[in-house]
């Protein structure tokens, strides 16, 4: 499988191969991070300052313990890590169809500019930095399209942060009730992806194209990818995380209870302080390289492996 923004003609694996080594990667992925994305979560919908002057250190560690683990805050630590898994279903069917959306569709989104516009991007920015651009670009095109699996990230985020919104009610019961609620936060969840998804792709892009001198991005190693990966994922979570917060505090409200993004800005700057927009953004950026590295190699190994077995051929040369 060509790495995310890797151009150049090489063997291309069937559909039905990229749909099942991209779910099982993004499985595997969320079984193994998704407490690290619930921490951060939590930290991000938190309100209340944990660390402040004068107040004793224990006390500031105790805070942050019931911020992270709610009402498992006192059971054994591994009652505490299982608290971390709420909402795992709804993360399952996110992570998959998230994974296959955006690094699947930003090639197509990448070679559709090319195709038609990639003598403008050249002319526009130079020969490097125009192609370093196109992937960008269609990465930025891509991110704002994954708005559509809005619901399933809103569900997911309510059952790490605010559990009380589904006493009582199913799944089904939910959609029924909530409707279009569930795209509440539709527009921040625009402004996040659309910065966020240009720097991801670009960022990636920039890195082979500048630091490492690579022509045909396909030809990376493994150690050029992961620092690329590593580099455009950090510039991705940097860029977006204000209005990652905000729309992460839209959608951890209760549904009869909503706010609206504008408020919860205007309430953050007030009682906050702008460093409330990068809450949570650490635990993010630490789990950024592994992570990455961890998914894409998954991928890069079980999209040919079900590309053999569902072709019964054998093995091709890969870099």
């Amino acid at each position: 499988m060509s790495p995310v923004g890797s151009s150049g003609k090489k063997h291309s694996e069937s559909g039905t191969a990229r749909l099942l080594g991209a779910g099982a990667s993004g499985i595997l992925e969320l079984f193994t991070f998704h407490p690290v994305d619930t921490v951060a979560k939590r930290l991000m919908s938190n309100t209340d300052k944990i660390f402040s002057a004068g107040q004793p250190f224990a006390q500031s560690v105790g805070k942050l313990n019931q911020v992270i683990f709610r009402d498992a805050a006192l059971k054994p630590t591994i009652g505490k890590y299982l608290s971390l898994f709420p909402g795992l279903g709804y993360a399952a069917g996110y992570k998959v169809a998230q994974r296959i959306y955006k690094f699947g569709g930003q090639p197509v989104a990448r070679d559709f500019l090319e195709r038609h516009y990639g003598q403008s991007f050249t002319r526009a920015f130079g020969e490097r930095n125009g192609k370093a651009m196109m992937h960008a670009t269609a990465g930025s095109v891509i991110g704002i399209g994954e708005v559509a699996l809005l619901p399933l990230d809103v569900l997911k985020i309510k059952r790490q942060t605010n559990p009380e919104a589904f006493r009582g009610r199913g799944l089904f019961r939910i959609v029924a009730d909530e409707g279009m609620a569930l795209y509440r936060g539709a527009g921040w969840t625009v402004l996040r992806n659309a910065p966020g998804s240009f720097a991801l792709f670009g960022g990636s892009a920039f890195v082979k194209e500048f630091a490492f001198g690579l022509d045909n991005y396909n030809n990376a190693t493994f150690m050029q990818n992961f620092f690329a990966s590593i580099g455009g994922a950090v510039a991705s979570l940097t860029v977006s995380a204000p209005m990652d917060v905000i729309k992460t505090r839209i959608q951890a409200r209760s549904f009869d209870n909503p706010e609206s993004g504008m408020t919860i800005l205007r309430k953050m700057v007030q009682k906050e302080g702008l460093g409330s927009f990068f809450k949570g953004l650490t635990p993010k950026i630490l789990v950024v390289g592994p992570k990455l590295v961890y998914g894409f190699t998954l991928a890069q190994y079980f999209i040919p492996t079900f590309d053999r077995i569902l072709r019964g051929s054998k093995p091709v040369e890969r870099i």
